[in-house]
């Protein structure tokens, strides 16, 4: 496999026609490292967010040995890849069949359920099993993260003692967990969720073996600077430990976004150009659904030599299909003078980026190179100028 020194010399050697993903191996695998060696408790990768063989393995290789997967064609790949990784299927609303061949095939014992309905369809599909490790999803506000999680999923504070109590009756091993919602840009977020964790287990008063607090760790985008991952692990170990839990229960976290989108970065091709909208070569049935449907900002840059001086300016993408809602409004920063023939490398789109493309209209398909220049932005490098620490000097006379 060859290694790429940055985006410019992958345009230099191949002059690419179609859109090309650019793979960052070190940049998962030190994520990884970050998280298995600093977050207080077990750490499980959201397959969802980039189901990439290539990815699990170097999650694997840093460390991370238990895979959050949400489907059964998850289940299977994880376990094709790495034989030995504990799955956990945590999606709430799963079929029997599918409870069913992960159990039996392929050795899953974890699963999450918000309903009497699904604690049924478990039993039933693991024929009465008694090494059930059963997690029950507990319904949180999301108001502190960027895209909200808080509607589809979880049982209401209401309805979660019962359905603890149910559940402690046919699980050997038995958690709690919820998601606080996408980027969760304050630590405060799991505060506030734990703490209706706290309310259900008190109301439940039953023994609970594993708390779950799910993803929402953030990454690094224009407009979107969170605190450092320090605080995020310290403030959840205090409240944690707080719980009225088992003396030996287990902390779990599912980071998805935070593990992956520093991973892929991708070179798109302008194609036209017309005022301050750029007409390229991928879009939102491509790796930029999120910049075209939820109006996220990914970090921009020409791939060119570096103009000292050059005047920026704001501009809008077109994708490449024939559909008027392949848009992206932006604004994405680039050089005034940038024209039809030019390359841009668009970064972080390691999460929910590559994994969303779509064949419509003949689109979402292209070359994957291996750079190793690091990520526009990272959480991990030590670099990082810290976002609490204010700029304003204050004079004492």
């Amino acid at each position: 496999m060859s290694i790429h020194p940055d985006a410019l010399a992958v345009v230099r050697d191949t002059a690419p026609d179609e859109p090309v993903i650019l793979n960052r191996p070190h940049a998962a695998r030190r994520a990884a490292r970050f998280f298995v060696d600093k977050f207080p408790g077990k750490v499980l990768y959201a397959v969802k967010a980039n189901p990439s063989a290539d990815l699990l393995r170097v999650l694997w290789d840093g460390g991370v040995t238990h895979y959050d997967v949400a489907s059964i064609a998850e289940v299977r790949l994880v376990r094709e890849t790495l034989p030995e990784a504990t799955l956990c299927f945590m999606h709430p609303v799963k079929t029997a069949r599918a409870i069913e061949e992960a159990y039996f095939q392929h050795g899953c014992k974890t699963f999450s359920l918000d309903s009497i309905e699904e604690l049924e369809k478990i039993r039933a599909a693991t024929k009465d099993a008694k090494d059930l490790r059963l997690c029950v999803r507990l319904r949180v506000s999301s108001e502190y993260s960027e895209l909200s999680l808080a509607s589809k999923f979880g049982a209401e504070l209401a309805d979660a003692p019962a359905l603890l109590q149910a559940t402690r009756q046919v699980a050997d091993w038995l958690g709690v967990c919820f998601h606080v919602g996408s980027q969760a840009m304050t630590p405060f977020a799991y505060v506030q969720a734990l703490e209706r964790v706290r309310a259900a287990i008190a109301e439940a008063a039953v023994l609970i073996d594993m708390i779950d607090v799910g993803g929402g760790f953030p990454s690094i985008y224009p407009g979107m600077e969170p605190p450092p991952l320090d605080d995020y692990f310290a403030i959840i170990h205090r409240h944690f430990y707080a719980l009225p839990i088992a003396y030996n229960a287990e902390l779990w976290c599912e980071p998805g976004r935070a593990l992956c989108a520093e991973y892929n970065s991708m070179i798109v091709r302008v194609e036209k150009r017309r005022g301050n909208e750029l007409y390229i070569n991928d879009g939102s049935y491509g790796a930029l659904f999120d910049a075209a449907h939820i109006g996220w900002r990914f970090p921009v840059r020409q791939v060119a030599e570096p103009v000292e001086g050059a005047e920026m300016a704001d501009f809008a993408f077109y994708g490449p299909t024939c559909d008027d809602a392949d848009f992206m409004e932006g604004p994405f920063n680039l050089p005034a003078g940038i024209d039809a023939g030019d390359y841009i490398e668009i970064g972080m789109l390691g999460a929910y980026g590559a994994a969303m493309r779509t064949g419509f209209n003949g689109f979402g398909t292209g070359p994957v190179e291996t750079v190793s220049d690091e990520p526009m932005a990272s959480l991990y490098r030590g670099d990082r100028t810290d976002p609490r620490v204010s700029d304003n000097v204050v004079s004492l006379r």
